[in-house]
């Protein structure tokens, strides 16, 4: 059995897993740097099952009226043989295949991933390094294409760019993101288009945990702490989205650009 988080312990890794999963910051970065910061014990793969599920949970909320007409549109699809009946169900299908590449990285790459890369001086450098990228397709891109606009090579597009993030400090909302703004697409429609796609990926990335969690029964936490890690993730990352996408076109992508540069800085500066 793992050393077990307290009620403090449980709300900050929470807070940090629900506002980090969707801002382009990067969840690993600010994960790693708990750890360097504190005595804390691991929190152990139940509470990082209950973790995903809470940001899960925020996400299909928060979408929920999106995600209702894309699953009838994708019924219709199915029933026509076509995705070309149903706008909304196009959506899911684009959705879907530009999952296939996170997915088969990682399969591929998942001891790497969990392994050799998983050090601070690579979680610092892919900080800094597509920050800088995010802050050059904010700037360069046209921005104007939206949402209605998605193409499968787009979509393709974004979601082999999703597969990079499997390089901790990547973030997966941030190179995703970078992606859709380099192809000419807004803000918004770059964001949404994110969120979308983090649905099936934190259900597979929960799944694997799921799976190690079964084959390591011990790796638990006490029921309190699942269940505030539980609300705390789900809460925050609902806020997280709704605040981001409110600001986002005002705000653009230069205040997270600059965070994750001195993010980077930091951490190599303790790696150092």
């Amino acid at each position: 059995m793992v050393e077990q988080i307290n009620t403090l312990q449980a709300v900050v890794l929470a807070l940090v897993q629900g506002l980090t999963e969707f801002l382009p910051i990067s969840s690993s970065a600010h994960l790693a740097l708990v750890p360097l910061l504190s005595d804390w014990p691991d929190q152990g793969l139940a509470f990082d099952c209950v973790l995903h599920l809470g940001s899960l949970t925020a996400v299909i909320v928060y979408f929920r009226t999106e995600l209702t007409r894309m699953s009838t549109g994708f019924v219709r699809t199915l029933a026509a043989r076509s995705w070309s009946v149903d706008q909304d169900g196009r959506m899911a299908w684009f959705v879907l295949l530009a999952t296939i590449p996170v997915g088969l990285a990682g399969l591929t790459f998942k001891h790497a991933v969990e392994g050799e890369l998983r050090t601070v001086t690579v979680i610092a450098v892919a900080s800094i390094g597509f920050g800088l990228l995010l802050w050059l397709s904010d700037m360069m891109g046209k921005r104007i294409r939206h949402e209605g606009e998605w193409r499968l090579r787009d979509a393709f597009v974004v979601g082999i760019a999703q597969a990079v993030a499997l390089i901790p400090g990547t973030s997966r909302s941030g190179i995703t993101m970078t992606a859709a703004l380099m192809l000419g697409y807004t803000r918004e429609a770059a964001a949404r288009f994110s969120f979308l796609l983090s649905i099936p990926v934190i259900v597979l990335a929960g799944g694997l945990k799921v799976k190690d969690w079964i084959e390591q029964p011990d790796q638990a936490a006490a029921v309190p702490q699942l269940i505030i890690g539980y609300l705390v993730s789900a809460i925050s990352a609902y806020v997280c989205i709704h605040y981001f996408l409110k600001f986002l076109e005002s705000t653009g992508m230069m205040p997270f650009v600059v965070y994750r540069v001195l993010l980077g800085v930091a951490l190599l500066w303790v790696a150092v």
